[in-house]
């Protein structure tokens, strides 16, 4: 009995120490902290620019819409749509016989005019001047009859030989012829200044109209030939002989190709960034690369219906590339930081508050969550104002949701494919 008892007390012992072995085997050991591949670059120093993006259209640095100022048929085309052509070359004739015909008219009436004006200023005298001057001519014949009357009878009385009353009646009778004389002389000096430059002006004004009579006509017979008034190219028109363009109606469009002005609107806090002579960069579909140019323009008022700011960009056209009316992407370097701290853009996360950082990899092999202030940001790269140091690595790739103080493996960026091969990639720990 004593030994069953014995042995049922072995047996609960074995089975305690059998249960606490399996407590201690079943008790949870710690994981290994995984390892997050991901891509890496160092924090560079160089230029980085702010530049400003916008579509645009294109329109020729210069344009000449050429309306007709008279209505007449179409004599002879002289050039066809993409004719290159010059200041003042002649491109189209419009029937003009009638409008010569008028000018010869009319420069004849202006040489009879000038001739006719000569001969006014050098003819005799009207008659009313030429009565006055017999009036004068009487009245001076009269004085001085008077004065030998009054001579002869003045020696009388000195003699004795008539009374005083015949003397003071001469005397009178002198100074009444006198009188008569001079009035009769302003008359004629009066007549003779008035009528004299009243007959001038006559015959110049009469010239005058004359002339411009001669110069209208002059100046239709100029408008049957159009002209180009600048250096361009023909992009619309002609018409064909026979045709009858309209007087007030665009006949033809010239365009000088040149030069390229591409017209965009831009926000206003953007536009506050660029001035007359940033760079630019111009871009089509189909160019081969884009043309570089200049900020000309920058407007100095909102547009009313976008509150857009309208930006001019101007860019050389040697080859033809930029064509009026199509559309193009601007480029335009608003300002550079020649000195500056960069790092990818993918390396940059932003949280809900707008605060911006980066994970760094330290000496420890783990990527570390810090806070950094931005400038400027381009499309693959953002300027790090402070928070960070040239030559640290920052996450480039797959920082996003990557939890701070993760472990970290870093691999290199997949290799271009190349035709007819695989990427490879290949990875070192640091």
């Amino acid at each position: 009995m004593q030994t069953q008892k014995t042995f049922i007390c072995i047996i609960r012992a074995v089975a305690v120490l059998s249960a606490l072995s399996l407590m201690a085997c079943s008790k949870p050991q710690a994981e290994p902290q995984p390892v997050v591949s991901v891509q890496a670059e160092a924090v560079k120093q160089g230029a980085i620019s702010q530049v400003i993006t916008a579509d645009s259209v294109l329109s020729p640095i210069n344009q000449a819409t050429i309306v007709p100022k008279i209505t007449a048929p179409v004599l002879k085309a002289h050039v066809v749509r993409g004719t290159k052509v010059h200041q003042g070359q002649l491109l189209v004739t419009l029937e003009n016989r009638d409008l010569a015909a008028a000018a010869q008219e009319g420069r004849g009436n202006l040489e009879l005019q000038q001739a006719q004006t000569v001969i006014a200023t050098s003819s005799s005298v009207p008659e009313e001047l030429q009565k006055a001057e017999g009036d004068a001519a009487t009245a001076k014949q009269n004085l001085d009859a008077q004065q030998k009357l009054f001579d002869s009878r003045d020696a009388l009385f000195q003699q004795g030989a008539i009374p005083r009353k015949d003397l003071d009646a001469s005397r009178v009778a002198l100074v009444q012829a006198q009188a008569q004389y001079e009035q009769a002389k302003k008359h004629l000096a009066g007549l003779m200044a008035v009528g004299q430059q009243n007959s001038i002006k006559a015959a110049n004004a009469q010239l005058v109209a004359a002339e411009g009579k001669f110069r209208s006509a002059e100046a239709q017979l100029q408008y049957s030939d159009i002209r180009s008034p600048i250096d361009g190219v023909i992009t619309d028109g002609p018409l064909y002989p026979g045709m009858m363009p309209q007087a007030g109606v665009p006949l033809i469009t010239v365009m000088n190709l040149s030069q390229m002005i591409a017209k965009a609107h831009i926000p206003q806090n953007l536009a506050e960034l660029l001035k007359k002579g940033d760079d630019a960069t111009v871009a089509v579909a189909g160019a081969d690369a884009p043309l570089k140019g200049k900020v000309i323009l920058v407007s100095p008022a909102l547009d009313p219906g976008s509150t857009t700011v309208e930006i001019w960009v101007q860019a050389a056209n040697p080859e033809g590339v930029l064509r009026a009316g199509s559309s193009a992407a601007l480029s335009m370097v608003a300002k550079t930081v020649p000195d500056a701290l960069i790092v990818p853009a993918e390396a940059v996360l932003t949280d809900e508050e707008g605060k911006k950082s980066v994970m760094v990899i330290g000496s420890d092999g783990a990527a570390h969550k810090r806070e950094v202030e931005t400038g400027i940001q381009t499309k693959d790269a953002v300027q790090i104002v402070s928070g960070l140091k040239a030559g640290e690595q920052v996450v480039s790739v797959g920082a996003y949701g990557l939890p701070d103080n993760t472990k970290v493996k870093i691999e290199a960026p997949a290799a271009p494919t190349k035709e007819g091969g695989d990427q490879s990639k290949s990875g070192s720990e640091p």
